[in-house]
């Protein structure tokens, strides 16, 4: 049978624990289901199973990361036999060693991902990549201990340069919740003709073009890419798109688009090209995607930042 997992991440003292304690207080909470609480690490709150308005609930503490292992969470799974399982997870552990250990049957239904306002922005800029782990999962991402003197642009542009699918909320000291409502306009006109794509916003562009393709079907673009030409491509064939780093230099991967044209282009050279999208089935896609139908083609220089971000 496959169980329920609702994943809490964030770092310490975030309000991980504060929320599940919440939760677990409330009677509209599956009062009659068996909730299994994992633990992966202890701030300054901690849980009062007295108030729990769900009686069938153990807490299970992991102290150490090597503890925290497939055959004791099995384990857990025979002698308790839960309904679902609530996992607060360490804000150091990798998502990777989370996939690893959880059983097959656990399916994780829901993520939410705490950050303390006051602290966030210096995590952002010092580990990025345990952030963007924290980030990318989340289908809620809540920013504890808000204050009015913060610049929501800032938080809303670190979360949206990663993720677009998931809700934010900022939570004040006073216990006011407000909804993120920032509109996020595309950084380039998508209708003019050409759609001109900066450097800077390439990475917007190829990720709103990705998601969704069909509302630029027979629009024309103009932006300056970098080739990607193999042998085994047809010769009118080629890619063409910019190296994009989402969070660290670790995960830079270059993006590119399939493009057409009768004019021979080299591997690894710099043009701006102008081209008309079409929507349409290719093999490099192995299926529908978005193909470049080449207009023009201008050589350029390499540019100064071959690396493009979202931030």
């Amino acid at each position: 049978m496959d169980i329920p997992v609702y994943l809490f991440n964030g770092f310490l003292d975030c309000g991980k624990t504060k929320f599940i304690q919440e939760t677990l207080e409330d009677e509209r909470f599956g009062v009659d289901e068996r909730t299994l609480v994992l633990v992966c690490e202890q701030g300054e709150t901690e849980y009062n199973e007295k108030k729990f308005a769900v009686k069938n609930v153990k807490i299970e503490y992991f102290e150490d990361e090597e503890d925290f292992t497939k055959e004791k969470l099995i384990a857990l799974e025979k002698s308790f036999k839960p309904d679902s399982v609530m996992l607060e997870y360490n804000g150091m552990w990798t998502n990777d060693k989370l996939f690893s250990v959880l059983p097959e049957n656990w399916m994780i239904n829901q993520v939410m991902t705490f950050f303390d306002s006051r602290t966030f922005l210096q995590y952002n800029q010092n580990m990025r990549q345990l952030v963007y782990e924290k980030i990318s999962l989340a289908d809620l991402v809540v920013f504890n201990r808000f204050n009015k003197t913060m610049d929501k642009n800032l938080f809303h542009k670190a979360v949206r340069g990663i993720t677009r699918r998931c809700d934010i909320l900022y939570e004040g000291s006073d216990g006011v919740v407000e909804r993120d409502d920032i509109v996020d306009p595309l950084p380039y006109d998508i209708n003019s003709d050409p759609i001109i794509v900066e450097d800077r916003d390439y990475a917007y562009f190829y990720r709103d073009l990705c998601e969704e393709m069909k509302k630029y079907d027979g629009k024309r673009v103009c932006f300056l890419g970098q080739v990607g030409k193999t042998a085994s491509m047809p010769s009118d064939t080629f890619l063409i798109g910019r190296h994009i780093m989402t969070c660290c230099e670790a995960d830079i991967k270059y993006s590119p688009l399939v493009a057409e044209s009768k004019e021979q282009v080299k591997h690894k050279e710099f043009l701006r090209i102008t081209a008309k999208i079409v929507y349409e089935k290719n093999k490099i896609y192995k299926g529908k995607g978005p193909v470049l139908k080449v207009e023009k083609i201008e050589r350029e220089a390499e540019p100064e930042d071959k690396v493009v971000t979202f931030y």
